[in-house]
């Protein structure tokens, strides 16, 4: 599973991985988001996740911190991209900036990128107020999980490479 901030590259990632190894890729944003940004139910979410999940092989790249322990119990690796704030802001802002009005490649239909001055805050703060508890969660997993923090695009490059 590819975890980290909005902007730091989990889609992108995701598909250079599933490229690599043939996995199937589910991005969850695809799976959460309803026509015109509407949000599920939480019940409908948390089952559609659990299926997600439960697939013998998977690459599932999204936050979504209410679903995170589903995930964490059947994935054997998390790589959790652990970039700085100003990157991603800048990675977001050339994301609007690209697909304005148009769905992006990893979103469902109905969900036209645009400017939302509350996803800007959600990303300027991500790292202040979640990436601790997010550090602690991962470092306290069961040791046969695989955990790679990857804090910038040359370490990223260098685990691809290794693949």
């Amino acid at each position: 599973m590819i975890i980290g901030c909005c902007g730091a590259g989990k889609s992108t990632v995701a598909r250079r991985l599933h490229d690599l190894t043939g996995l199937p890729l589910q991005h969850l944003d695809q799976h959460y988001w309803l026509p015109n940004w509407q949000e599920p139910n939480k019940a409908s979410w948390q089952a559609k996740v659990q299926a997600l999940s439960d697939q013998p092989q998977w690459i599932i790249d999204g936050n979504y911190g209410g679903t995170l322990d589903i995930r964490l119990q059947r994935a054997d690796t998390v790589i959790y991209l652990d970039y700085a704030t100003p990157k991603c802001l800048w990675r977001i802002t050339k994301r609007i900036w690209r697909y304005h009005g148009q769905v992006r490649p990893d979103m469902p239909a109905g969900c036209r990128e645009r400017f939302n001055l509350n996803f800007y805050h959600y990303v300027a703060t991500y790292n202040l107020l979640r990436r601790r508890a997010l550090l602690e969660r991962l470092a306290s997993l069961d040791a046969r999980k695989h955990v790679l923090r990857l804090r910038n695009d040359r370490a990223v490059e260098r685990f691809l490479s290794n693949l």
